[in-house]
């Protein structure tokens, strides 16, 4: 998403975090992604991408320094090189059980063991990035209650989006962020603790939120569906570049994401799904649907 503006203010804010790091040799690059979703991630050599969903929902810039920090704390701390190495090391020995003790059942039984183990080893690595992430904003001179503020509206728009969609992930694909930083109670408190270790105890910070700053970089922003990407308004999805409209029926709500259009009821038992496929020129359209 092209904004020298909203990018030059991330810059700044990504420079002053690397500076009160534990690594500040490290160098990262910031990428806007072009999405409603909210979500952020870093790579390992230092790649940091926010979507301008997420910097819609933050509120000043300690909020956004502390998914900044957050995810730089991933890569600081080698999560994900960690992180592949057990996936590699319950994968051997799934393998082993199978093959050498000849018994698929046991291997799978393994398997499933060492996917709840690396969930909680998952577990673990948020928390810790959540800690190291309140750290370096506070020492970069950030309000440390940023983290608890941003976790706290995250939830919220969960719970919002949670009630348009019956609750139901499989409508919401584009949640990746919320998914995998569930903003949970505890979660919360463990992250006002940190805070507080920063704060002297006081239930405010002093650093700096800069809420008039923020607003004014993010002005004029697009929000929701990109246009080019086609949008929805209550029950209707428009898409000006195909030049196409649909509504949904009646107690549907609607959502798009990248890969498709997707609706679904209240309860939860109705859904629809509008995406597009490329057909072979040889394969009629009655043949394709009749394919599966």
């Amino acid at each position: 998403y092209n904004d020298p503006e909203l990018k030059a203010l991330i810059q700044q804010v990504v420079e002053r975090l690397v500076a009160a790091s534990e690594r500040p040799d490290l160098k990262y690059r910031v990428t806007v992604l072009n999405s409603p979703a909210i979500n952020a991630f870093a790579l390992p050599d230092g790649s940091l991408y926010v979507t301008r969903g997420l910097l819609s929902l933050a509120n000043d810039t300690s909020e956004l320094s502390s998914v900044l920090a957050h995810e730089m704390a991933h890569v600081i701390a080698r999560h994900a090189t960690i992180r592949e190495d057990q996936v590699k090391q319950a994968v051997l020995v799934s393998r082993v059980i199978s093959d050498v003790v000849n018994d698929p059942d046991l291997g799978a039984l393994a398997m499933q063991k060492s996917r709840r183990t690396l969930a909680s080893f998952s577990r673990g690595q948020e928390l810790e990035a959540d800690a190291i992430g309140v750290g370096i904003a506070a020492r970069a001179g950030f309000d440390p209650y940023g983290a608890s503020r941003f976790l706290t509206d995250m939830g919220r728009f969960g719970d919002l989006k949670s009630a348009a969609f019956s609750g139901s992930s499989s409508t919401t694909p584009d949640m990746d962020f919320l998914s995998s930083h569930p903003a949970t109670p505890e979660r919360i408190s463990i992250a006002i603790a940190n805070a507080r270790q920063y704060a002297n105890g006081a239930p405010q910070g002093d650093g700096e939120r800069d809420r008039n700053a923020y607003f004014s970089a993010i002005d004029g922003m697009v929000y929701g569906d990109d246009p080019k990407e086609g949008f929805v308004r209550g029950r209707k999805f428009f898409h000006p570049k195909l030049g196409f409209t649909f509504t949904a029926p009646e107690g549907f709500s609607l959502e798009n994401t990248s890969q498709a259009v997707l609706g679904a009821t209240q309860s939860g038992r109705e859904a629809l799904r509008l995406d597009a496929v490329r057909v072979a020129p040889d394969q009629s359209l009655a043949q394709y649907l009749s394919s599966g």
